[in-house]
């Protein structure tokens, strides 16, 4: 006997060179794996999932986030960067204490789970809480500790001792669904050597690399002062890009850098939403993927963002190309959900992105019963250009049901709103003293 069957779905399948559509079928989940795919099943299960018609894909991959920055959504918003960070962010990230970082990461996961994200991608400090809020709660996640050292001696021993018993304490953990990763913030924020120390760190360990490189042109203009190339040369020249490293933003580059991006095999985490928030810039993702590198997307944190929505990004990113590119076939629909869970799955190094028999069970259902979803004609084009995060009914992460039509079941909504907020509010006082 299965754990789970659902059945009467449209499923999208998204697996390579197959049949990617069952019109009206059914996905079988045992002990956390899909064990059977198609039009109907012999099988008998302990739960039954009813998808009403809705469209059963995969989970949505987010591969660049700041989880717990969910308590400074809409704070400090419609200024210049340096401004932003100098005077807001960064005065406001000194005063966060490990309870907020629980706090908000909780929100995020609530966020996250109701929205249609079953795994995602994160990188800040105290993570140990958000680690915690990823075992708590049931959801997949990547998790990086925040390392940034400017050169200073005694900061990067520091720096890396702490990304070090991160990754030993936490990857591998909550039956799996925790990998943890090295995480230095960028190119700009660590030295050359410190850069070094980390990648021969990671290959030791055995784990993946999160790093920003080339959000705006201000660190495109600095590192060419002081290394007289741009990060991506600079990064090449100490080898440290391979497969194992999430690259994101990528926005400020030249088509030598998509070639050297490309044939390394580094993995892209485009963020649209927040690259046009903060005038970043656009990143030339029609170009990257041309080049066949492996570009998924995030949406960085609530500051920047303001929400954790996939389905808003996977839109925005199709039509940021299409303007930027003046061709309106750039980025179609299928490709970028392809972004979403094939290649951000790929880039993470789990066997999701797909609902194909042996995969992980990160399954996530899509109300199309709704008037902005109807007519139906293609599951790929309403998934991208008419859905909301708020129509995914039902969200299951490692064969477990974390929503089901629309009620979570893995924590208190109500309760963890009111406690988001209250440390919100708590937070702000802190600051403004």
């Amino acid at each position: 006997m299965a754990d789970i069957i659902i059945k009467n779905g449209h499923i999208l399948t998204m697996e390579a060179g197959k049949e990617h559509e069952f019109k009206n079928g059914v996905v079988v989940i045992d002990n956390g794996i899909i064990t059977e795919v198609g039009e109907k099943t012999q099988e008998v299960a302990d739960i039954t999932v009813d998808a009403h018609g809705g469209i059963v894909m995969p989970g949505l991959v987010n591969t660049h986030t700041h989880a717990a920055m969910t308590l400074f959504r809409g704070y400090a918003d419609d200024l210049p960067l340096s401004q932003w960070l100098q005077n807001h962010i960064w005065p406001a990230e000194a005063k966060l204490t490990k309870r907020d970082v629980y706090n908000g990461a909780l929100l995020a996961c609530l966020e996250m789970i109701k929205s249609g994200t079953t795994c995602f991608n994160d990188m800040y400090f105290h993570m140990d809480e958000t680690a915690k809020v990823v075992k708590e709660t049931g959801i997949r996640a990547a998790l990086s500790y925040g390392m940034i050292e400017l050169g200073n001696k005694d900061k990067a021993i520091a720096e890396l001792k702490e990304g070090s018993r991160f990754v030993r304490e936490w990857h591998g953990k909550a039956d799996g669904r925790i990998t943890a990763m090295y995480g230095p913030h960028a190119p700009n924020t660590c030295s050359k050597e410190f850069l070094l120390r980390v990648k021969d760190k990671a290959k030791e360990d055995g784990v993946k690399l999160h790093i920003h490189v080339l959000e705006t042109e201000a660190e495109l203009k600095e590192m060419k002062e002081k290394y007289g190339m741009c990060s991506i040369h600079m990064l090449d020249n100490i080898d440290f890009f391979d497969s194992n490293v999430v690259a994101a933003h990528c926005v400020w580059l030249s088509d030598g850098d998509i070639q050297i991006l490309a044939e390394r095999g580094v993995n892209i985490s485009h963020n649209p939403v927040s690259n046009m928030k903060l005038a970043s810039g656009i990143a030339p993702v029609t170009k990257l993927l041309q080049n066949g590198a492996n570009v998924c997307l995030g949406t960085d944190g609530c500051a920047s963002n303001n929400n954790l929505d996939m389905f808003e990004e996977m839109k925005v990113a199709a039509l940021l190309q299409k303007v930027s590119t003046m061709d309106p076939t750039a980025l179609p629909a299928k490709e970028v959900i392809k972004m979403a869970t094939v290649n951000g799955a790929r880039a993470l190094g789990i066997n999701a992105g797909m609902i194909r028999t042996g995969a992980l069970a990160d399954i996530i259902i899509v109300d199309k019963n709704k008037a902005h979803m109807r007519p139906f004609y293609d599951a790929a084009s309403h998934l991208v250009y008419s859905a909301k995060g708020h129509d995914v009914m039902t969200s299951i992460v490692n064969g477990k049901l974390l929503m089901e039509n629309y009620e979570v079941l893995c924590m208190d909504e109500v309760k963890v709103i009111e406690e988001a907020s209250v440390a919100a509010e708590d937070l702000m006082t802190r600051v403004s003293e």
